[in-house]
């Protein structure tokens, strides 16, 4: 796996919690959150409210590595775990019933990563 070069500790912290995590149950979901996010931050992901909407249905789970942007609408309850979440894009997901959490969170709610979207 790829070493992260941030300075950030909490960001070193918890790509090495999903490192620990992707050994101890053998799921690639973890392992591929780790590689995403060891990577430098120009290239994390943006993802806009809109995006998440088009390709999700109700009660999905998505794991988002970067930040969660308000551009859009949603309309259905998601589960939405992210490195960070735009003002906007938490109102918007709590607006259509769903839910904003921390990977941390998510980890320890679904330790085995079973219907994790990425």
């Amino acid at each position: 796996m790829r070493k992260s070069r941030s300075t950030n500790p909490k960001l070193q912290t918890l790509i090495t919690e999903l490192a620990r995590l992707t050994h101890s149950t053998s799921q690639r979901v973890w392992r591929d959150l780790a590689e995403r996010l060891a990577k430098p931050r120009r290239n994390r992901a943006e993802v806009n409210v809109s995006r998440i909407a088009r390709y999700t249905r109700e009660g999905d789970v998505v794991a988002v590595p970067g930040k969660v942007l308000g551009s859009g609408s949603i309309s259905h309850a998601v589960t939405v775990a992210a490195l960070a979440f735009s003002e906007s894009a938490m109102r918007k997901i709590a607006a259509a019933g769903g839910r904003c959490m921390s990977i941390e969170e998510l980890m320890r709610e679904k330790p085995k990563g079973v219907r994790v979207m990425e």
